[in-house]
């Protein structure tokens, strides 16, 4: 939140420097803060976001797509920074994400839209194939839901 001028003269206030080295290494990439965004990896770009939208200390987080395009890994990496950058900050987030599996395994609550209209609005524990199906069409929603139980157990067991 600076003029043009002391933004095109990198003239920050220290104190928003600060915030922003901090930002960066409670995401994971204090060691990259020489770096252009254009040498960053999706997961690293992700991180980045992030951190840009933390340091406006928003009042509500809007996240659109927050793993559109990253592997498996980095994506449940990137939803539980969020989850955890959110429950430090005592921060509400929406996200607009259409992996169901990642929904269910981080998300406390789904709200589901078909054609703008709600279609389920509720638990993620709650979200069944026949719902699944009214929102997105068919689909093996059995297979989706087993291997959210799977992953959810694994993780689980790594972290206990």
């Amino acid at each position: 939140y600076v003029g043009f001028w002391r933004s095109f003269l990198r003239k920050y206030p220290q104190s928003d420097v600060d915030e922003a080295f901090r930002l960066l290494e409670r995401v994971g990439l204090d060691h990259m803060a020489d770096k252009r965004a254009d040498e960053l990896s999706g997961g690293q770009r992700q991180r980045v976001g992030i951190a840009r939208a933390l340091i406006q200390d928003p009042e509500l987080l809007l996240v659109d797509e927050p793993t559109a395009s990253l592997d498996p890994k980095t994506s449940r990496q990137i939803m539980r920074l969020i989850c955890e950058l959110c429950a430090e900050r005592n921060l509400a987030a929406i996200i607009n994400i259409h992996d169901v599996a990642l929904a269910q395994m981080f998300v406390q609550r789904v709200i589901g839209l078909r054609f703008g209209e709600v279609v389920y609005d509720g638990p993620p524990d709650q979200l069944k194939p026949d719902i699944l199906t009214e929102i997105y069409g068919e689909e093996d929603w059995e297979a989706t839901i087993e291997a959210v139980d799977e992953d959810d157990e694994a993780e689980q067991g790594a972290v206990a």
